[in-house]
């Protein structure tokens, strides 16, 4: 097969697995925190038989250690409200939700590198209000909640990428997702530990029916998703990956009226602030390059 065509399939059946990861919290019976902390557990311990132990680690400077460590705290944070908006209201909802992180990223990003702020980013923006103005206003006001968790998320996401963006060039790939996922688990291991001192506990142990789901989550959604995007990247130009990847939420909701039945629980507009949210996503690409 032809590496570019193979590269296509490999990123779209990873950013499919990564759509996928929503619909498994949503299956998975554990709280937001306990989930996250199976998911990043398996995680790490698989990319440590990948990467046949610490070895290459040891030669890395403490201080891009800990700098990693740190993004790691913030990737832990990002999932647990990613997950929390999932059982505080829906699939649909969340990946709504995630779909404005390319807006935070558009307006952070200035204030890292210190560079001006572009106009196609105010386009987005402004393109995205309507778009989230009608998904919040026909939701039911129980599910708001979800909404505030889903959007801290979608902060989170901007930031650790954005941090991620400047050191990416430092490490290999792989030995930098082990850092930070395995950071991840340390400090939910500490939050976890420091809660139980307060008398708050949660469920660590997995039902029955949840094992087979987080070996899914962790070796197929997340090491393997991650694999084949790294993969698919040797044969694609950034902005056809930024592309492909900007259609996780759209897969996502697609799974969600599939598996879950979510459409019966929303209605039209609904779906019409979801497709002008989606289409200034999918537009940025095209903006951007035409901007600039």
């Amino acid at each position: 097969m032809d590496p570019t065509r193979r590269a296509w399939i490999e990123m779209h059946l990873a950013v499919l697995c990564f759509g996928f990861t929503a619909i498994l919290g949503a299956w998975i019976s554990l709280s937001a925190l306990s989930l996250v902390w199976w998911r990043v557990l398996l995680t790490s311990v698989s990319l440590l038989l990948l990467l046949r132990g610490f070895g290459s680690l040891r030669r890395m400077p403490a201080r891009l250690v800990l700098s990693y460590a740190g993004i790691g705290v913030l990737v832990a944070l990002h999932w647990v409200a990613f997950y929390g908006a999932i059982k505080l209201a829906n699939v649909s909802i969340t990946l709504v939700c995630m779909a404005t992180t390319s807006l935070f990223t558009a307006f952070l990003e200035p204030l890292f590198t210190r560079q001006r702020l572009r106009g196609v980013e105010v386009v987005l923006g402004l393109m995205m209000i309507p778009g989230m103005i009608l998904v919040i206003r026909h939701i039911e006001p129980g599910l708001w909640y979800g909404v505030v968790a889903g959007l801290v998320a979608a902060l989170l996401a901007a930031v650790f990428s954005i941090l991620n963006k400047q050191l990416v060039s430092k490490a290999r790939e792989m030995e930098i997702t082990l850092l930070e996922l395995g950071s991840a688990w340390i400090f939910l291991s500490l939050v976890l530990g420091v809660l139980a001192l307060f008398g708050i506990t949660f469920e660590l142990e997995p039902a029955p029916a949840d094992w087979l789901w987080l070996i899914v989550l962790a070796l197929v959604c997340t090491t393997l998703a991650y694999i084949l995007a790294l993969r698919a990247l040797r044969h694609l130009s950034a902005f056809a990956s930024n592309l492909t990847i900007n259609l996780e939420p759209v897969y996502g909701i697609i799974l969600a009226i599939l598996l879950l039945g979510e459409h019966h629980d929303l209605d039209l507009r609904f779906y019409l602030g979801v497709a002008m949210i989606l289409g200034a996503v999918l537009l940025y690409p095209w903006l951007k390059q035409r901007w600039v």
